[in-house]
């Protein structure tokens, strides 16, 4: 199976000038609490960049990697 972030560069389409395609990077980040003092970083996030224009997407890695089938998941949020 391919890599989320792969999954995302090939299906992105950018709202802002209907490119297809972009940059994909993951990011993780500490909350509040317990988390931040042990430095656990328990939210993990896919930032999506435009090759064109630059505009940026966040998707929640949690929801997308959770699913049982992302392609399908994939398909639906850019309605391929």
């Amino acid at each position: 199976m391919a890599r989320t972030e792969d999954l995302l560069s090939e299906k992105f389409v950018c709202s802002k000038c209907q490119n297809h395609g972009a940059h994909v990077e993951r990011l993780a980040m500490s909350g509040t609490g317990l988390s931040r003092l042990f430095e656990i970083q328990p939210h993990r996030y896919a930032f999506a960049s435009c090759t064109a224009c630059g505009y940026t997407e966040i998707y929640n890695l949690r929801t997308l990697e959770g699913s049982d089938n992302l392609g399908n998941l994939l398909d639906i949020l850019f309605m391929d």
